[in-house]
């Protein structure tokens, strides 16, 4: 079964490749500096628009709210 999102749409900037469910990595308002990650199951996706150059901002079921930078293969 080949993957639907090639390497390059990984990055988040899409908002057409991310849905409810998925595992991503974020980054916080708070790690912007440090571009520490954080992982987490999407429940909300809270930009509006169809792309944004520094990822989709996202809330996880944690009630983290952050930047895509990463979405996992392993996703369903």
């Amino acid at each position: 079964m080949s993957d639907p999102i090639n390497s390059v749409d990984r990055n988040g900037t899409k908002r057409k490749y991310i849905k409810p469910g998925l595992s991503v990595d974020i980054i916080l308002k708070q790690d912007q500096r440090t571009g520490k990650k954080t992982r987490g199951i999407v429940r909300e996706i809270l930009t509006g628009s169809s792309f944004h150059p520094h990822g989709i901002k996202v809330r996880l079921t944690s009630g983290h709210v952050g930047r895509v930078c990463f979405i996992h293969p392993d996703s369903p």
